[in-house]
C-alpha cells in the first residue's frame, strides 16, 4: 500500500503538468522567458502555500540537469549551508549551467547570520539560490541577499486550475483512479483549498478515505463539510488552518469585536505563530481598516511590532493583547485603502499622464525657458498657506480619489478640504 500523500503523488513532473501561474509560465511569462534563455538566476519565490514553489524549483533543476540540494530553514543551520557550498565548489564553473541549485524552503525563517552565510556563494555563482517564502521578502530577507536575487510572485491557483487538479487526481493517480469516484459538487472542496493545490488534494484524499466504504464515492458539498468537521484535527495537523486563523483574526478586529479578536489571537499564539507575523498584520490593518479615523492606531501598531520584536514570547502576548483590544475597539475607516486602490485603477486606465508644466522641476535655465515651473504658486506665500491651483494632470483633473469616512476625525478633514477647495472637493 502506497503511504505517500496524494499531494506528493500528484506533484508535477514537467512544466507542461504545472497548473496555474500563467503570469510567470504562460507564453509571455517572465519566468518562462528566463528558463528558455538557459540561464537561471538566483531567485526568491514568494507566494501562499500550495502554489508550486517547491515543485517549480525541482523542475528548474531537472530542466537544466543541475544538482539539486533542498533544505528547510526550520531545521537547517549555517553548518548545513556551508557543507552544501563546499560540495558545490567542484560541481561546475562559476555561473555555468551546471552549478547546483540550492532550494531553501521558508527562507524567511533564516536569521541574518544564516542568510549572510549564503552571500559569497551566491555572488560568486558557486550555487544558484532559490528561496521560497510565504512572507514579504522585503521584510524577511536581508537587503544584501535580496539584491542578488530576482523576486517572483506566485498567486493562489484559480478555480479552473484547481478543477483540473481534481480531475487529474481522480483519473490518473495510481490509487484514486482504481476507485469509482464521482464529484457531484466541488464548491466546498474549492473553498476549503483557498487556492492551495496541496490543501485541495489533502482534503480530497481525506474525503475519499472516509467515504471509501461503498462501490461509488459520491463527493458533494455536504459530505465534504461533514468529513472535515469530524476530522478537523487531522485536517489541521500540518497547520492548514494557518491562513484561516489569520483571516478570522483580522476580520474580528475589522468588525470591532475585541472578544473574538482576542480569542483568535490566543489561537494563533497557541499554534506557535511568529509574533512578528502578527505584528505586521496589525500594522497593515491599522492603515487599511482604521486609517485617519484614528491616526494613533498606526503609531500603536508600529510600537507594538517594535516591542514584541524586542521582548518575544511569552510576555509579547500581553503587548499584542493590548494592541488588538485598542484596534478592535477603535472607530473604523477604509478611505485610505480605497483612495490608493482607485488611483492605481485610474493609472492602469490612463497610463503615465504628463506632469503639468507648472509642477515640473526647473533646475536649469533651459527648463525654465521651456516653461517648467511657470505659474506655480508656492503655497506658503499665500494666506493660510494655501493657493487654489491644479495638481492633477488635465485629463483627470476632476477625479476624486480620497473620500473621507463618516467619523469624527475624517468629518473634520472633510470640512477642512471643502473650505479650502470649495466645489473641487464635492462630497
Amino acid at each position: 500500500m502506497n503511504n505517500t500523500p496524494l499531494a506528493e503523488r500528484m506533484r508535477p513532473r514537467s512544466l507542461n503538468d504545472f497548473e496555474g501561474q500563467s503570469k510567470l509560465l504562460g507564453p509571455k511569462g517572465t519566468l518562462k522567458n528566463i528558463i528558455e534563455s538557459g540561464l537561471i538566476p538566483s531567485m526568491i519565490l514568494w507566494g501562499p502555500p500550495g502554489t508550486g514553489k517547491t515543485t517549480l524549483a525541482e523542475l528548474l533543476s531537472k530542466i537544466q540537469e543541475r544538482p539539486f540540494y533542498q533544505i528547510s530553514a526550520i531545521n537547517a543551520g549555517v553548518k548545513d549551508i556551508r557543507e552544501i557550498i563546499e560540495k558545490s565548489k567542484n560541481t561546475g564553473g562559476l555561473f555555468t549551467k551546471k552549478n547546483p541549485i540550492l532550494f531553501i524552503d521558508e527562507i524567511h525563517r533564516f536569521s541574518k547570520s544564516q542568510q549572510d552565510a549564503l552571500l559569497g556563494a551566491v555572488e560568486k555563482g558557486i550555487i544558484t539560490l532559490i528561496g521560497a517564502t510565504t512572507e514579504n521578502p522585503s521584510f524577511e530577507v536581508i537587503n544584501a541577499l535580496l539584491s542578488r536575487c530576482q523576486v517572483f510572485i506566485l498567486e493562489p491557483l484559480p478555480i479552473e486550475s484547481l478543477r483540473k487538479i481534481i480531475t487529474k487526481a481522480i483519473n490518473k493517480d495510481e490509487i484514486l483512479s482504481k476507485k469509482n469516484i464521482s464529484v457531484i459538487e466541488d464548491d466546498t472542496l474549492l473553498r476549503l483549498s483557498g487556492g492551495d493545490a496541496r490543501k485541495l488534494l489533502s482534503v480530497l484524499e481525506l474525503v475519499v478515505n472516509v467515504l471509501d466504504n461503498s462501490k461509488t464515492i459520491d463527493i458533494s458539498n455536504d459530505k465534504v463539510m461533514d468529513v472535515i468537521q469530524t476530522n478537523m484535527l487531522m485536517f489541521d495537523k500540518a497547520g492548514d488552518l494557518h491562513y484561516d486563523l489569520v483571516s478570522a483574526f483580522i476580520k474580528s478586529i475589522r468588525g470591532s469585536d475585541p472578544n473574538a479578536a482576542i480569542y483568535w489571537l490566543a489561537r494563533m499564539i497557541e499554534a506557535g505563530e511568529d509574533v512578528k507575523f502578527i505584528g505586521r498584520r496589525l500594522i497593515i490593518l491599522a492603515s487599511e481598516d482604521i486609517g485617519n479615523a484614528n491616526p494613533n492606531a498606526l503609531l500603536i501598531a508600529q510600537s507594538t511590532f517594535d516591542a514584541v520584536n524586542i521582548i518575544g514570547l511569552p510576555e509579547a502576548k500581553i503587548i499584542l493583547s493590548q494592541c488588538v483590544i485598542y484596534l478592535a475597539s477603535s472607530v473604523k475607516s477604509n478611505s485610505s485603502y480605497k483612495s490608493i486602490q482607485k488611483a492605481q485603477e485610474i493609472i492602469k486606465e490612463t497610463g503615465n499622464l504628463s506632469v503639468p508644466l507648472h509642477l515640473r522641476n526647473a533646475p536649469t535655465k533651459l527648463l525654465k525657458d521651456l516653461g517648467h515651473g511657470e505659474g506655480y504658486g508656492y503655497a506658503h506665500d499665500f494666506s493660510n498657506n494655501f493657493v487654489s491651483q491644479e495638481y492633477l494632470p488635465n485629463e483627470i483633473k476632476d477625479t476624486c480619489f480620497y473620500i473621507p469616512g463618516n467619523n469624527q476625525k475624517e468629518n473634520t478633514l472633510r470640512n477642512h478640504l471643502k473650505n479650502l477647495w470649495k466645489d473641487k472637493y464635492k462630497y
